[in-house]
């Protein structure tokens, strides 16, 4: 059975308190349990005061067998980060908003570089997504054509740097594209002749949709997924939006995190629970406890601050 972890975002000592109460022990440098394993949805780097601990932790829990770790947007903008080109040039020519995230990482790290190194090569083993059957585990949003074509990526137990390379040079790419889905999840961007007023009295020019809703007559309101402002209940016009059947209901629970949902809601639909608490505004690490339910039960969250 599996304790299915959020976003850590290297609050290391929220991780540490959070396995002690979910009854995992420290043993031969590990944290164990004797029945259960842990899962992390992936960003367990950056925004915190302990993210050298924190991949200490989650990385000894899974190359000992006690975890599952997936990759999440932080890591794979890290791998990016720090590749080089054909010519032995970064690929990424200048700083930009990723290597700002990056900043407290890479200072942690500034007087163990090989370290850091030796912990992006570990990165590229790690999955984009687990499908258990019963269960499943993605960064930010579940899509089976995305998973299919990711799926291909891995090459001998990793994703190679080449992939790497072509998400961050060809936008159009169905890897690149399939990818970002996973662990950025699906933006509705507005068209620039269409201004849409949120509660904060500003027009958004894009927002993270509830991926798992259908589409067909649904409002700006019940679309969005923002976790700092709400959007107006008028309906999306079908010009501007897809038609999607969403998520199934009859489909396996899917746990995600990535949208910083402080004040919930972590179940979300019997099928569908999101575990990102926003630890670094909140100050609460958030877990699920699966024990085989098919439908999720809100008594299974579990919480600390």
């Amino acid at each position: 059975m599996y304790d299915i972890i959020g976003d850590v975002h290297g609050q290391a000592a929220l991780l540490k308190k959070l396995l002690q109460k979910l009854g995992y022990e420290k043993t031969n440098g590990s944290y164990t349990h004797p029945e259960r394993k842990a899962i992390f949805v992936g960003d367990f780097i950056n925004r915190g005061s302990e993210i050298r601990k924190t991949i200490k932790i989650i990385r000894s829990m899974v190359e000992s067998g006690n975890a599952y770790a997936i990759l999440g947007n932080h890591e794979i903008n890290a791998i990016i980060y720090h590749l080089n080109d054909k010519q032995g040039s970064l690929l990424v020519k200048k700083p930009n908003k990723y290597g700002l995230a990056l900043f407290k990482t890479i200072n942690e790290f500034s007087l163990n570089s090989q370290e850091w190194k030796d912990h992006l090569t570990w990165m590229r083993t790690l999955p984009l997504f687990l499908d258990f059957g019963d269960i499943r585990v993605v960064h930010a949003c579940w899509s089976d054509e995305a998973v299919a074509i990711a799926a291909s990526a891995y090459e001998e137990g990793r994703i190679r740097k080449k992939t790497f390379r072509i998400i961050h040079k060809k936008a159009d790419a169905d890897i690149t594209k399939s990818v970002w889905l996973l662990t950025k999840g699906n933006l509705l961007k507005m068209p620039s002749d269409l201004h849409v007023v949120s509660n904060k009295g500003v027009a958004p020019r894009s927002f993270r949709m509830r991926w798992w809703e259908k589409t067909a007559g649904i409002t700006f309101r019940n679309l969005s997924f923002e976790s700092k402002f709400s959007m107006p209940d008028y309906t999306v016009p079908p010009q501007i939006l897809t038609d999607s059947e969403g998520y199934p209901e009859d489909a396996p629970i899917v746990f995600f995190g990535h949208y910083c949902r402080g004040r919930g809601p972590v179940v979300i639909r019997p099928n569908i629970c999101c575990v990102d608490s926003c630890v670094n505004g909140s100050g609460v690490l958030t877990a699920y406890r699966w024990s085989g339910e098919k439908q999720l039960d809100i008594e299974n969250v579990v919480h600390v601050k």
